[in-house]
């Protein structure tokens, strides 16, 4: 009977620890470090996609028009401050003309004189063709003698010329009248487009020197967009492409616009790319100047090739690569990646073929002795 207990004891023990055993495998090997990683998979595509390129910029001037004297002078008045709507030829200030207005008014007095001048001259040259007429026909006649005659031919000479005079000075204060107007019409600071005032630099009273801006006038629909795009990556922008801009105010609300210039210098600091982004249509109202603006180009599509998610590359020693399953197992395949587009699709250019099977997301990071367990596809949209 002990024999028997004893024996049955250990086929008890025996049993447990098989048990044992057994439950510790399978939660190994579910669980534990020898379980299989989930792992979500997909399909390398032969498809075409659209890159696209992300920059930022700030709203700007196309053109601001700094208007100002020509002349140095004190400024006598201004009429407008910032913001203010102004309207194409709308007196916007005065500089003062000092004794403009008083030379203006003794010139066209000398001008009057002179035409009077110029009207006696032309009736002496009037009388003196009259006499020389009556004395050739008196010389014809015997009646008079050449020297008298040739008398009245240098009288009507002398009244030529003094006509010639009267008209040349006649030319001469209307050319001096008319710059004097048109200094005077310079005094007058008019504004050249419709837009608002952008800045005003100087208050009445102030002496500034010719050329010196007073005020600054824009137009509102001509704005555009200073962008910079990372040098790494500008290749395929051009003029003329299409681009989403989403101002900060504008609540993410996408405006369209396209790019109106690509700079021919970049920065060498930032290493950025400088273009110019127009739109198509004006908003309303029109942004702030300054304001941040975020820039979307859409770069023509590439041509067919294999494609895969952006999720699906990592890094190892710092080469690019996926992890492909071969034969049920994870092997770390380098790639080299080309463009990617919005939905986070890349363009593979070496080291995939279409129809590879990738891993997209891993429960736990992957070695090349993981044994791995799909719990089905990732979700991947078509290439476009």
């Amino acid at each position: 009977m002990k024999v028997l207990s004893f024996d049955r004891k250990r086929a008890l023990l025996a049993a447990l620890v098989l048990a044992l055993l057994g439950l510790f495998l399978y939660v190994a090997l579910r669980s534990g470090p020898l379980a299989r990683v989930p792992v979500t998979t997909v399909r390398v595509q032969e498809a075409s996609i659209r890159p696209v390129r992300f920059g930022i910029g700030t709203v700007e001037a196309r053109q601001v028009h700094r208007i100002g004297p020509t002349l140095t002078g004190r400024l006598l008045r201004l009429d407008v401050d910032v913001g203010d709507p102004v309207r194409a030829g709308q007196a916007l200030g005065e500089i003062d003309p000092v004794d403009l207005d008083d030379r203006i008014q003794a010139q066209e007095a000398a001008l009057s004189r002179a035409r009077i001048l110029a009207q006696e001259s032309r009736l002496r040259q009037d009388r003196a063709e009259v006499q020389l007429r009556r004395y050739e026909t008196l010389l014809k006649a015997s009646a008079i003698s050449e020297e008298t005659t040739s008398d009245k031919r240098h009288e009507l000479k002398l009244a030529q010329s003094a006509l010639r005079a009267a008209t040349r000075d006649i030319e001469r204060l209307q050319a001096e009248l008319a710059a004097l107007r048109a200094q005077r019409r310079n005094l007058a600071l008019v504004s050249p487009i419709d837009g608002f005032v952008l800045a005003r630099d100087a208050d009445p009273g102030t002496t500034l020197m010719a050329g010196q801006a007073v005020v600054q006038v824009i137009a509102p629909g001509a704005l555009w967009i200073n962008t910079r795009f990372d040098q790494a990556g500008p290749a395929g922008l051009s003029e003329g492409l299409a681009a989403r801009i989403v101002l900060r105010s504008r609540n993410q609300t996408p405006i369209e616009g396209r790019i109106a210039r690509i700079e021919p210098v970049a920065d060498a600091i930032t290493e950025e790319l400088l273009a110019k982004i127009a739109f198509d249509a004006p908003p309303a109202p029109p942004p702030a100047l300054g304001e941040l603006a975020e820039i979307t180009v859409e770069l023509p599509a590439t041509p067919p090739g294999p494609v895969i998610l952006n999720a699906a590359i990592h890094h190892q020693d710092g080469h690019a690569g996926v992890w492909r399953i071969q034969d049920g197992r994870p092997v770390f395949a380098p790639v080299r990646v080309g463009a990617a587009d919005a939905r986070g699709m890349v363009q593979v250019l070496d080291g995939l073929s279409a129809g590879d099977l990738v891993i997209v997301h891993s429960a736990s990071p992957l070695t090349a002795r993981s044994r791995v367990r799909a719990t089905g596809p990732a979700p991947m949209e078509p290439a476009a």
